[in-house]
């Protein structure tokens, strides 16, 4: 198990390895994790379905494009169910709980910020946004979202989540290299998270500006 283990961690983000070494069993069990468990959040997730696209439509005997797509998107779905379940249960506990090396409550409390300004479509925007896909199920268990609205959002965005990022390598990797279409996918994933701090920095300067004037005043 501990040299299983050894080799998962030494191909974390060598994807193509790590595919070709672990298939199907690896990638549902990272879409997973990233999805339903707190400290998953480190895993690769857009990069990956993407990698698994473009190794699907590239390599024969690998990978199956529609029953990578069906396994991924039963992972993503209980993923998050899962996410759900620990927020609903454990509640207001979690932004007490001490930071570790799998646990950040920075990350909770920006995902919190997020779900208070986007409400229940969180849960679909989370999914193209890494980190806040991890925490957002979480914080919706949390709030005690109604679990049938829940599930309908957790079921559009799964879906949606896989089939696009899995399509988007399977579709363009005969065209473009594999060095080339992830980190330009993972650049575009990343654009949404800078968007928002680059909103809350700002905001931030105006609150202190305003403060500021009136001081003066």
């Amino acid at each position: 198990m501990s040299d299983l283990i050894k080799i998962f961690f030494e191909n974390l983000y060598n994807l193509k390895e790590l595919i070709h070494w672990g298939g199907y069993t690896v990638l549902t069990l990272i879409v997973f994790s990233e999805t339903g468990l707190l400290i998953g959040f480190f895993l690769p997730g857009d990069s990956l379905l993407v990698t698994a696209g473009v190794i699907a439509a590239t390599t024969t005997g690998i990978l199956d494009i529609n029953y990578l797509i069906m396994m991924l998107c039963a992972a993503a779905i209980i993923g998050d169910t899962t996410g759900y379940s620990i927020g609903y249960k454990a509640g207001h506990a979690l932004f007490t709980r001490e930071d570790s090396i799998f646990f950040k409550k920075s990350h909770l409390i920006k995902t919190k910020a997020f779900y208070e300004k986007h409400g229940g479509k969180t849960i679909i925007i989370a999914r193209f946004i890494p980190i806040i896909r991890t925490f957002a199920p979480v914080i919706a268990g949390v709030g005690e979202m109604s679990y049938p609205k829940f599930l309908a959002y957790n079921v559009i965005g799964g879906i949606g989540w896989v089939v696009s990022m899995c399509l988007i390598g399977y579709f363009i990797g005969n065209a473009f290299p594999l060095h080339i279409v992830v980190p330009v996918v993972i650049f575009i994933s990343l654009l949404p998270m800078v968007y928002e701090y680059y909103k809350a920095y700002s905001e931030k300067k105006k609150i202190k500006l305003a403060e500021l004037v009136n001081n003066e005043l």
